[in-house]
Order: C-alpha cells, then structure tokens, then sequence
C-alpha cells in the first residue's frame, strides 16, 4: 500500500490491487488564497470528507465519478469496508465550527485512521468505537483543530503504531495554526522523509510508535 501526502488533509491512498481513495480533499485558493496546495486531477474510486467546509470537501478536485462517504455509519466501497464516527469540530460540542467525522478503513490489512478536523481529545466510547489502529492521519496544528499535545493524547488513545501529522502550517498555508516542529519536538522514533509517500505493508507496522512526517505533494 502507498500513502501519499497531497497537501493539508489530504491523502491519497492506493491498495497493492489498485484502489485509490482520497481523503478531505481541498479546494485550491480557497479561504482568499489562504490554502494554495495545487490540485490533483487523478481519477479515484472513492473520496472521505469529514466535514463541509472548503479546504475538506471539495470532491471536484478529483477526476473520474468516486463513491463519496461523508456521515458517519458503515459503508462498503471498492470491497473496502469504512466506518464513521461521529466526532465534533471544536471542545463546544459543535456550537462553534460543527461536526466532524472520523473514518477508519483497512487496506491491504492496515487499519487506517483519518481524524479530520478532530477539535477535541476522543471520549471513551468514541475512542472504542475507532479501536486500535495501525496508521493514525491527525491533525497537529492547533486553533482549528486539536494541537501538539492533544495529537499525542489521541495516538494514545487509539495505541497508534504510525502517526502522520496533516492540517498544519506550511508554505503553501496562511491559516494561523503551527507547523509540524512543535509536534515533533522532544519525541522518540521521528522520521522525515524526503517524499510525499510512504509505502508499507502489514509486516512493517512497528510494535514502538513512529512519527512519519511527509512532504505534500501538491
């Protein structure tokens, strides 16, 4: 399996038979100029949004005609199966910024998990509903989102074997949240690669936690 990092929360995901699945794909220019990824213009089977705002649920950006899951609930899509749980977008119960939806989904045996725009650490059940994990997809940077050490909270929470940090400041972003240092500052088993790709098979998955950050694609 090949995960890619396109750009904020953005992933392309590809299984070894072929599937492409998109995660929050965002609208470029969006939010003024705030958000100036490029787009992506591949054709995928099926697209995750976790929430209806600009810079997650642009399914325009993606070519072809993919199957679109966005509530929580269990779906089957390209003979992957996916669940939503419902989540909110800040710590007010969604009075400030809604709902958000976290999905799970395995691919070539991997449990992945993509946080969205998580705004809180996970209540019990929730955290239960999701389950362990082998790949956590969570956003670091803070103000939107849950921050540095809430990120961490969460990847606890669900015994992630390999985080991937996403929705943070970069080049390309003008929203004002951090970038990826403050989250990896002072951990163990950090890895940068020098690509917006991560390929991994079931037999990787470390038993230690490791931080993999990427570089965006677009």
């Amino acid at each position: 399996m090949k995960i890619q990092w396109l750009g904020h929360s953005a992933f392309l995901i590809t299984s070894d038979a072929g599937v492409r699945i998109v995660t929050d794909p965002y609208q470029p220019g969006s939010f003024n100029g705030g958000l100036r990824y490029a787009p992506l213009n591949k054709p995928v089977d099926v697209v995750t949004i976790s929430h209806d705002h600009a810079d997650h649920n642009y399914v325009h950006m993606v070519a072809g005609k993919p199957i679109v899951i966005k509530v929580a609930g269990m779906y089957m899509a390209s003979g992957i199966e996916f669940n939503g749980v419902q989540t909110m977008h800040d710590t007010s119960s969604g009075s400030e910024r809604g709902r958000n939806t976290v999905f799970t989904f395995t691919v070539d045996d991997i449990k992945i998990c993509h946080m969205g725009d998580l705004g809180h650490v996970l209540s019990s059940d929730q955290a239960a509903e999701i389950g362990a994990v082998d790949v956590l997809l969570v956003p670091v940077g803070g103000y939107y989102t849950i921050g540095p050490k809430e990120a961490h909270q969460v990847a606890n929470q669900l015994a992630a074997k390999i985080v991937i940090p996403m929705h943070y400041k970069t080049e390309k972003v003008d929203f004002p949240i951090v970038g990826v240092d403050e989250f990896v500052k002072g951990m163990p088993n950090v890895t940068r690669l020098d690509s917006s790709i991560l390929e991994i098979r079931k037999e990787d998955v470390p038993e230690e936690r490791r931080i993999i950050v990427l570089k965006h694609a677009l």
